[in-house]
């Protein structure tokens, strides 16, 4: 049973709903049939010391969207 994500036609609302069989779900906002499935963004990651220890520490100096350091760039 996959989670899909999908987006309203209608009203552009952004949701996550748990698909049975290949049913289309209906807008949990407003409830159109109207809806498109879209490509979700997978994250894969797997941390242990040995590959902690490698990774590079944050520079703290980048001015980025995510504050100091968010780039971990040395």
């Amino acid at each position: 049973m996959p989670v899909y994500e999908y987006v309203c036609e209608q009203c552009s609302q952004q949701f996550e709903e748990l698909v049975f069989g290949g049913v289309t779900p209906c807008c949990p906002s407003c409830k159109a049939a109207a809806v498109r499935r879209v490509l979700s963004v997978v994250s894969v990651g797997r941390s242990t010391d040995r590959t902690r220890a490698a990774m590079p520490g944050a520079c703290e100096t980048c001015p980025g969207p995510r504050g100091p350091g968010a780039c971990a760039m040395r």
